[in-house]
């Protein structure tokens, strides 16, 4: 079931950010690419789902991540949802729209 929804969030990030879904799962530090991957990390911990079910998901994508990089992404999208107000109800929308 968290992998329902785990990949419901991955098709729909990938459109967001017009990326692809390979690009998604690879070690780019680019900004947009990892902006995207914290976004992900948020969604799925406010589902919720646990660090290691992210890690576990992550990691059959072919992404190997630590637990510390995922908190890290988190809490950057917490900050930003606090002090942007349509980035707040870009992350509302999606939370709606991802269902099982």
């Amino acid at each position: 079931m968290k992998q329902e929804i785990f990949n419901q969030y991955v098709d729909r990030i990938i459109d967001l950010f017009g990326i692809k879904r390979e690009e998604l799962f690879s070690k780019t530090k680019k900004r947009e690419i990892e902006d995207a991957r914290h976004l992900l990390y948020y969604l799925c911990y406010r589902r919720p789902m646990t660090f290691g079910y992210i890690q576990k998901f992550m990691e059959a994508n072919g992404y190997d991540i630590k637990h510390s990089s995922i908190i890290h992404g988190v809490s950057s999208v917490s900050v930003k949802v606090k002090e942007d107000v349509d980035y707040a109800q870009v992350v509302k929308d999606m939370e709606k729209a991802v269902f099982i």
